[in-house]
C-alpha cells in the first residue's frame, strides 16, 4: 500500500515540476484542426549531387561522320 502512496507522491511532484516550468506555454486542448491547426513547413535540404563513379569504365568516343 505504502508503494502506491510512494508512486503517487512522486508522479505528482514531476507533474507540478513540469507545469511549473512550462508556464502558460502548456496547450491543453487536444488535437486542432482546421483554422486552429498550426502547421509549419518541414525543412527541406538541396539534393546532394551523384558522386560519379570510379569503377565505371569510360564511355566509347562517338563514331565520326
Amino acid at each position: 500500500m505504502w508503494k502506491i502512496a510512494l508512486g503517487f507522491i512522486v508522479f505528482a511532484a514531476l507533474s507540478l515540476f513540469v507545469i511549473f516550468k512550462a508556464g502558460d506555454k502548456v496547450d491543453m486542448s487536444g488535437e486542432k484542426h482546421g483554422a486552429d491547426a498550426v502547421h509549419v513547413p518541414e525543412e527541406t535540404k538541396p539534393a546532394a549531387a551523384p558522386a560519379p563513379a570510379a569503377d565505371a569504365p569510360a564511355a566509347p568516343a562517338p563514331a565520326g561522320k
